[in-house]
């Protein structure tokens, strides 16, 4: 079974796409942001959306304006990723672009990085731990996503619907999407998931898609948002190709890792 990562392959003809819903994880401490942007999901029978409705989403470049992942906004002064697509790109190179549904426009802003945490013992989305917070220079002056709560368990229950967004491919091997496209996938059961996925661990992942397809995330959509309402509840990480029956996407479990994302999302008071 080939497993990988959903960040976006275009960067080796000029255009990095990120996405996080291939079954067939690409290990990106390494790799370059070509490799990282050819390898990454995108959001595949879903529609155009919102950041009206979805001010929390936003999508990361290198120094050049070539997207190769998603992200999340979750504080004033943060981002969450995936690690795969935090390690694609070096610390200085990073953009956080905010505000701009429609890559063609120069909407909104596009921050450096100051600071990159990945979780700690990351090697792999297969792995686990598929999880970065980035630290932006300046402020995001937008709505961030709400993380899990201790009580709020039940958002993973199966059957859930949530919602996948991102910038990535429209179909597995296709074209990039210039505005943000969201898509409904319900939760998958942990038993369902792990028959589809060998390196599945419900500790630190969720699946969510449909047992015959045709709705996913895809290349280029890597590090991007799996929401419940507002809540966060997974981080766009790998799977098995794009909307292929059989094989969901595989995020990463945000619950597991709320409590380092809030301490990293916090900002620092400068004594």
């Amino acid at each position: 079974m080939s497993v990988k990562s959903r960040r976006s392959l275009l960067l080796a003809c000029g255009a990095l796409l990120a996405v996080a819903a291939v079954a067939v994880p690409v290990v990106v401490g390494t790799a370059s942001a070509e490799q990282a942007s050819a390898n990454q999901p995108r959001i595949v029978g879903g529609n155009q959306a919102s950041l009206a409705d979805h001010p929390y989403a936003v999508y990361l470049t290198d120094a050049g304006g070539n997207q190769f992942c998603g992200a999340v906004i979750v504080s004033s002064t943060a981002v969450a990723t995936a690690a795969h697509c935090a390690k694609a790109v070096a610390k200085q190179e990073i953009r956080v672009v905010a505000g701009r549904e429609d890559k063609r426009t120069s909407d909104g802003e596009a921050l450096g990085v100051s600071k990159v945490w990945i979780s700690q013992g990351y090697s792999d989305p297969t792995q686990g731990g598929d999880v970065a917070v980035l630290t932006v220079r300046g402020q995001l002056g937008y709505r961030p996503a709400k993380l899990p709560e201790s009580g709020d368990a039940g958002l993973y229950n199966k059957g859930t619907q949530a919602t996948v967004l991102g910038w990535g491919r429209i179909a597995d091997g296709g074209a990039r999407s210039d505005y943000l496209r969201s898509a409904q996938v319900p939760v998958v059961s942990d038993s369902e998931c792990r028959s589809d996925y060998t390196v599945y661990d419900q500790r630190s992942m969720v699946c969510a898609g449909y047992a015959e397809g045709g709705v996913d995330a895809c290349q280029g959509d890597s590090g991007g948002p799996l929401v419940v309402g507002d809540t966060l509840i997974g981080i766009v990480s790998f799977g098995e190709g794009c909307a292929k029956a059989g094989k969901p996407g595989v995020y990463t479990r945000v619950s597991a890792y709320a409590d380092d994302i809030k301490t990293q999302a916090t900002p620092r008071l400068l004594g």
